[in-house]
């Protein structure tokens, strides 16, 4: 299989990895032979294993053993989540060899990291943050990293750890071997390719912006005050089966999942305010199906690798159109079909018409009409009017799942009027 080794190849059948997905076919032979890799690839396409794969049959071809406080292979990630689920995988091709994944992240204690690091290791997954506080402690020494891999680069760029990543560049050797995957290829990331790729072989599965396959997408036009009682009454016709519900802030998403569980749900919420053992527990809950509805910021939207995943809600429509390609690709994965369903308040038509761009699609129209703002001289023009009166913007920029502020008063339906024309229910007139 691809010239692996054979331990690695029995770990690959033993976690039930057969047949390549089309990114590890074509990433996998290039890395081998050392090239420099740029991946663009939608979530849920196998990334991980594009990179993993050749990642540890290299190092088991070498049988080097690390120096103390030194990192033959590192790993970024942008979020706790994904680090997490790279860590998962990395320990099941690792499985029957002497190599040792280990993993740091923030939100846990440094020390037990630090006293870890002591005896060095073979591949560390790490998130920038964190990674820099053990490197001023001299805790982590890079000098003898010979692979880096960037996962999920255009978060990294979306997050800020642009800063980050430029002094983490700064100490590892130049002769190495880095792999760059995104689902996204933003403006920036040409710097950040020339920075750390040489020569990349550049691997595009799927353009940019596209979801996967087998979603189903559609949009509810609704008013706020009324996308609570949507949401449970959709809900409600599955409850046998997993769903991801997306809000922009850590207060409404916390609320709605306590108004959620009220209602009788089994659900559960992950943001920013939440603990790393808190966060933990619900994920875990949410694979095992003990629980049935998350409900998550954006810094849930990559990393969550859960195959059974069935709808995707978009609660509130995400500021930045790219988050919701990442948003309803939780659900689809490993080939299995999915649903995304958008609910567009009148404040939300700039967000929907950003992300119908990027994507190149008109999403279908599940009920009610496409909102029209009318002509209003004192609100401020543009995306994201933060005026005390209607149509400030929800709170939540910044970094996923940071929540941001508080969530601004959406304009009020009284000062919006419908196109004429159009079918479907309006929204007002949805039965609570």
């Amino acid at each position: 299989m691809m010239g692996l080794p054979r331990r690695l190849v029995k770990a690959l059948n033993n976690m039930g990895m057969i047949d390549p997905t089309p990114i590890q076919s074509q990433a996998i032979p290039h890395a081998m032979n050392g090239r420099d890799v740029m991946g663009l690839a939608q979530t849920g396409t196998g990334k991980t294993a594009a990179f993993g794969v050749p990642l540890v049959a290299q190092m088991l071809e070498m049988e080097a053993r690390p120096e103390p406080r030194t990192v033959r292979g590192l790993v970024l990630a942008p979020t706790r989540e994904l680090a997490n689920q790279i860590m998962e995988n990395l320990q099941g091709f690792c499985e029957g060899t002497q190599l040792k994944a280990m993993m740091v992240v923030g939100g846990m204690s440094i020390n037990p990291q630090i006293k870890r690091l002591e005896r060095g290791v073979d591949l560390l997954v790490a998130t920038p943050g964190r990674l820099l506080d053990l490197m001023d402690r001299r805790a982590v020494l890079l000098h003898k990293t010979t692979f880096l891999v960037l996962d999920e680069a255009d978060q990294m760029l979306d997050m800020g750890f642009i800063h980050d990543l430029r002094k983490i560049a700064s100490v590892l050797p130049k002769e190495r071997q880095t792999m760059l995957f995104s689902a996204t290829m933003p403006k920036l990331m040409n710097e950040i390719a020339n920075s750390y790729l040489n020569s990349p072989i550049r691997i595009e599965v799927s353009p940019p912006g596209k979801a996967a396959d087998k979603v189903t997408q559609e949009v509810h036009f609704i008013a706020k005050a009324e996308k609570k009682a949507l949401l449970v009454e959709l809900l409600s016709k599955h409850t046998d089966e997993r769903a991801l519900v997306f809000g922009r802030t850590k207060h409404g998403c916390e609320k709605l999942m306590k108004d959620l569980v009220k209602g009788g749900f089994k659900a559960a919420s992950i943001h920013g305010n939440k603990s790393q053992g808190q966060r933990d527990r619900a994920i875990d809950g949410f694979k095992k199906g003990e629980i049935t509805v998350l409900v998550a910021t954006d810094v849930a939207a990559r990393g969550l690798d859960i195959p059974d995943v069935k709808h995707v809600y978009n609660y509130e429509l995400p500021n930045v159109p790219d988050n919701y390609v990442h948003r309803i690709g939780r659900t689809a994965r490993a080939g299995k079909d999915g649903a995304a369903i958008a609910f567009c308040a009148p404040d939300e038509m700039g967000e929907l018409k950003d992300i119908q761009k990027t994507m190149k699609i008109s999403i279908p129209v599940a009920s009610g009409r496409p909102w029209e703002a009318m002509d209003e001289p004192d609100k401020p023009k543009g995306r994201g009017g933060r005026g005390r009166g209607g149509g400030g913007r929800s709170g939540g920029g910044g970094r996923p799942g940071g929540g941001g502020g508080g969530e601004g008063k959406p304009a009020g339906a009284s000062r919006r009027r419908r196109k004429p024309g159009g079918g479907g229910k309006p929204a007002g007139q949805r039965a609570a």
